[in-house]
């Protein structure tokens, strides 16, 4: 039970903690959360905005390199055996999802380029010429 409230004042406070002087000592002190100013409250939620960034996203390294893989995906993007239009549909869908989730939007018409450029070379009997 002790942990739990460790945890939550360190999700609460997290490592930035505003401090102030000890009377005329030269020793700082953390504040209560009754004693933060306007400036404490916005450095600590922007300290906490960029944790889950990153928790979230990745670091920029892990970043680009899951739009790089993602990329390769969408550009080499093929059906694979005895994949129905809809898995086709649901697996291209997901490729942009992904990208756009993390920041990389591919424009509109390159998107029903790919798509179109996909459906040409289908055959009749909707399965896709290799």
């Amino acid at each position: 039970m002790a942990e739990d409230f460790e945890l939550w004042d360190i999700i609460c406070d997290g490592p930035f903690v505003p401090t102030k002087n000890l009377g005329d000592l030269a020793v700082a002190i953390p504040k209560t959360r009754k004693e933060f100013n306007d400036a404490d409250r916005k450095a600590l939620a922007k300290e906490i905005w960029e944790a889950l960034q990153t928790a979230h996203e990745g670091t920029t390294q892990v970043k680009q390199s899951n739009i790089d893989m993602l990329t390769i995906e969408y550009e080499f993007f093929k059906t694979k055996d005895d994949e129905s239009i809809q898995d086709v549909h649901n697996r291209f869908t997901s490729i942009i999802n992904e990208l756009h989730s993390i920041g990389e939007i591919i424009p509109g018409n390159k998107l029903v380029r790919k798509i179109l450029g996909y459906m040409s070379n289908m055959n009749v009997t909707g399965n896709a010429t290799q």
